[in-house]
């Protein structure tokens, strides 16, 4: 299996790194306005119109071997064993208990002496804290 996913992911970077070249060798759309006033070249090494049939057909094929690949590697990668389970019914952590009572703070490591209850917020309205004019 290690294999076939090596081979897989070769073709995979092979066809983006070709593919990348292709694409930047391509001629924009803004290019043929250029070639109408004169600035452009019509003679180049696949011809005036054969470049542009060359290039996206071979860009179209290599985009499709790479989704194919990407796929399959997407298939290969997420085939794992049924009985694996999740992480966290596999990760075993129990809390640790709590030392002190509601309303009280535990004790601080290293110190000797109990701690001193905290005390707890009156319970006022909102309306009470707003100052009058």
């Amino acid at each position: 299996m290690s294999l076939v996913l090596t081979i897989l992911l070769a073709v995979q970077l092979l066809s983006a790194l070709a593919m990348i070249g292709l694409i930047l060798i391509q001629h924009g759309k803004g290019a043929d306005m250029g070639a109408a006033f004169g600035s452009g070249s019509s003679g180049s090494l696949f011809g005036a119109s054969g470049s542009a049939n060359f290039l996206s057909r071979t860009t179209a094929v290599l985009a499709t071997v790479f989704f194919v690949c990407t796929l399959a590697l997407a298939y290969f990668g997420n085939a794992r064993p049924a009985s694996s389970g999740s992480v966290l019914e596999r990760a075993a952590v129990t809390a640790p208990a709590a030392e002190g009572a509601a309303g009280t703070a535990t004790q601080i490591p290293g110190s000797q002496a109990p701690a001193a209850p905290v005390p707890s917020a009156p319970a006022t309205s909102g309306a009470g804290q707003i100052p009058s004019k």
